[in-house]
């Protein structure tokens, strides 16, 4: 049919550029390389480098660092093999043991940017950044009223292909950009000896701690 073929012939580059992404995304995971969907781990990675760590929940560990005078709690999936942990388990168990203490919270994650947007843009938001159905979300969304822990994220935009592709520089530089955001907004909502909770989400393939 005319029609089928002029509405393929729309759709295809669509086709071809995930098609060239997921080709992309197995040489990537065959080799151990780090993938753009990690770069909320990297962040994570990044703030706990040289501070001893302890697993909180599967595949997930925690480590305490001292940031800005602030006890920060840095939790991310533990690496360098393709995990993204439990990170909703681990902020509630966080929150449980802590209580009252932790003053806000804050998710780095990946978002999906629109087309023609920057890749890695730094951009800020509110609430739980966990992609997935939402059951990690809820874990730490009921624990929000209960403490009355705001909760804030810094979101890195970036593509489908570059979500499952190895890790660009733009992602990596914006993974400096994206710590230093987080030490300007714990300077505008915390004071010093805060407890806080800094949460690297995502796929910490190639990514240590």
């Amino acid at each position: 049919s005319f029609y089928i073929v002029v509405q393929l012939q729309m759709i295809m580059p669509l086709i071809m550029k995930t098609a060239r992404a997921y080709a992309d995304a197995l040489m990537a995971f065959r080799h151990g390389q780090p993938i753009g969907d990690g770069v909320g781990a990297l962040v994570a990675a990044k703030l706990m480098h040289g501070h001893p760590y302890e697993r909180l929940v599967e595949e997930t560990i925690v480590a305490r660092v001292e940031l800005d005078g602030r006890e920060a709690y840095v939790v991310k999936a533990e690496g360098p093999g393709a995990m993204v942990g439990k990170p909703g388990e681990a902020v509630k168990r966080l929150l449980e043991e802590l209580g009252d203490a932790v003053k806000a919270v804050v998710f780095v994650d990946a978002t999906m940017k629109l087309e023609g947007e920057k890749t890695g843009e730094v951009i800020d938001g509110v609430g739980v950044a966990i992609g997935g159905p939402g059951v990690e979300k809820f874990k730490v969304e009921e624990l929000s009223l209960k403490h009355k822990v705001p909760f804030y994220a810094v979101l890195v935009k970036e593509g489908l292909s570059d979500a499952i592709s190895p890790l660009r520089k733009e992602l990596v530089r914006a993974a400096d950009v994206a710590i230093e955001r987080i030490r300007s907004l714990l300077a505008e909502v915390t004071k010093e000896g805060d407890k806080v909770i800094i949460v690297g989400v995502g796929n910490t393939m190639g990514i240590g701690q």
